[in-house]
């Protein structure tokens, strides 16, 4: 049978792919090397997702998930079947749909008050920008600095999650002391709206943006009463200069 298997797992018609997957003799092994071809047509996969033998296996579950031919209705309800790395795994992986990606990451941050700390900090470090993001927002600062340097975050997350009513004086301290993020226009921006930021280096940021950023900043009801302050010092500031470089030439 296993030598039949073979043969059907290799062959082009789309009658042998479905049967192999649908055989109760499929091993690890073999469903496997099923799922390593990318021209499987649906109906294979819809077959393999019903075979209660075959999906024992974790990692043949995984690449059923993750395979870019799956149908959708059969992925997203086995998403549900997954472990926390199954999902990490899932969402990284390149081969896998945009839209079958973002329900992983969607389920895998529902998890997260419910895993340990260790595995929220190896999220942190290792899962994908969405991931990383909602965890920038974790209650636990070990969490937060993992999360911070995660190499798949964007400036859109982080100036997010920076603007987010969960965000703690823990993420504004990281974010600044950055060498990445707190060197972006953006990111400054977001940390000079909430009061996430020591004076000094919002005194420091203030005089590297943009008069007309200033100005629009100062328009925001909602800023920290110090750092409107910071704002309105440094316009006065450069309004002064202005004003002796015009005497002077």
């Amino acid at each position: 049978m296993s030598q039949d298997l073979t043969t059907l797992i290799h062959s082009h018609s789309p009658d042998d792919l479905k049967r192999a997957a649908s055989d109760a003799a499929l091993s690890e092994e073999l469903a496997l090397a099923l799922l390593e071809r990318r021209d499987l047509p649906p109906e294979a996969l819809e077959a393999l997702s019903k075979n209660v033998a075959a999906l024992k296996s974790r990692r043949v579950l995984v690449g059923l998930v993750g395979h870019p031919k799956a149908p959708r209705h059969v992925c997203v309800p086995a998403i549900r079947h997954l472990y926390t790395f199954e999902l990490m795994q899932l969402a990284l992986s390149p081969t896998t749909l945009a839209d079958i990606k973002k329900v992983a990451e969607e389920a895998l941050v529902s998890q997260l008050e419910k895993i340990t700390l260790g595995e929220r900090i190896t999220l942190a470090r290792r899962a994908s920008g969405r991931v990383a993001a909602a965890l920038l927002l974790d209650s636990e600062p070990r969490v937060v600095e993992a999360a911070v340097t995660n190499s798949f975050l964007t400036e859109v997350l982080v100036v997010k999650a920076l603007l987010s009513a969960k965000a703690t004086p823990a993420l504004g301290e990281l974010v600044c002391n950055d060498g990445k993020w707190s060197l972006r226009r953006e990111v400054r921006i977001a940390l000079l709206r909430k009061p996430l930021i020591p004076a000094g280096q919002a005194v420091e940021f203030a005089h590297t943006l943009p008069t007309g950023v200033l100005h629009e900043l100062l328009l925001d009801s909602r800023l920290p009463e110090p750092i409107r302050e910071c704002l309105q010092q440094e316009l006065q500031s450069r309004q002064q200069e202005e004003g002796k470089a015009r005497s002077t030439s």
